[in-house]
């Protein structure tokens, strides 16, 4: 997500609730998916989430220059404080707090939700997602796998996960590599959404004549990337290409493991896969879906 400002005179915060009982709220770039199961007050953990969720697209364009640096500045905000510090880990290498900004959204919400009796609850912003589970709870997602493979990952109350994040270039943002998607299971979605950035940038074949690639600023003219080159077509690959580039990105998500910052990645390109971590499960249609 690149955040902006609404346009001027635009809507505000807009909150309904879907037919299966989830809540949709939106603003701007931003877009949350709520799910919210137990025998406790629903309604009133959705209360708490559009409160949470009024201001919080103001509070991140207020410190937007700050953010779409890769130099460390201070931020006030939560939520800005909290995508800087996720990405904080993976410097020196370019990075800027808007590689977390979609993970970060769906935590600070998430950490309003908890209540008596909510045993289960996910925000989903976009495809990154935040995770509450209460003891013997367990939620499964769906993930971007090709034909064949397993395409969900369940994520129990004793697993370490509690953020799962996408990223691609063929993703709502721009890469700087080729993997058609990298999905990344961390303690927390801002990290998740961080990791996964980097990961995807990292599966790439550089200076091959089948990937076309141009300036940020060319494709966006706020891209907190700015002049550096992201992928805009990757024509069919051999196998030893598709091979080359997922095992860059494969021993760059293991050192994102052997670290502790990730808990697993699966990377996905041209019909070729690597998995790294915890493994990826079948779906489990007993367990709610995010």
């Amino acid at each position: 997500m690149r955040a902006q400002a609404a346009p001027q005179g635009g809507p505000g915060p807009q909150a309904a609730l879907l037919p299966d009982g989830r809540l949709h709220l939106h603003h701007g770039p931003i877009d949350l998916i709520i799910g919210v199961f137990g025998p406790g007050d629903i309604a009133a953990a959705h209360a708490r989430a559009m409160a949470r969720f009024d201001g919080l697209l103001e509070g991140l364009v207020a410190e937007l220059p700050a953010l779409r640096s890769a130099t460390p500045h201070p931020l006030r905000g939560p939520v800005a404080r909290a995508m800087a510090a996720a990405v904080a880990p993976f410097r020196p290498a370019f990075i800027t707090p808007m590689a977390a900004v979609a993970g970060a959204v769906a935590d600070a919400v998430l950490a309003v939700l908890p209540g008596p009796g909510i045993t289960r609850a996910y925000v989903n912003n976009g495809g990154d997602i935040a995770l509450l589970l209460a003891e013997g709870q367990a939620l499964t997602a769906a993930i971007a796998a090709r034909p064949g493979l397993p395409d969900r990952v369940t994520i129990a109350h004793a697993d370490p996960v509690r953020g799962i994040a996408t990223s691609g270039w063929r993703g709502r943002s721009f890469s700087l590599g080729i993997a058609d998607a990298v999905t990344v299971l961390a303690p927390n979605a801002a990290t998740a959404d961080a990791a996964a950035t980097m990961i995807a940038n990292a599966v790439d074949l550089p200076g091959h004549p089948a990937i076309a690639r141009r300036p940020a600023r060319d494709m966006d003219a706020d891209s907190d990337l700015g002049q550096r080159l992201v992928t805009i077509a990757v024509a069919p690959l051999g196998p030893t290409d598709c091979a080359a580039a997922l095992d860059a990105g494969a021993a760059f998500a293991d050192t994102l493991c052997q670290r502790g910052l990730i808990n697993g990645a699966a990377l996905f390109l041209q019909g070729a896969t690597r998995t790294i971590g915890q493994p990826l499960l079948a779906p489990n249609p007993e367990q709610p879906r995010a």
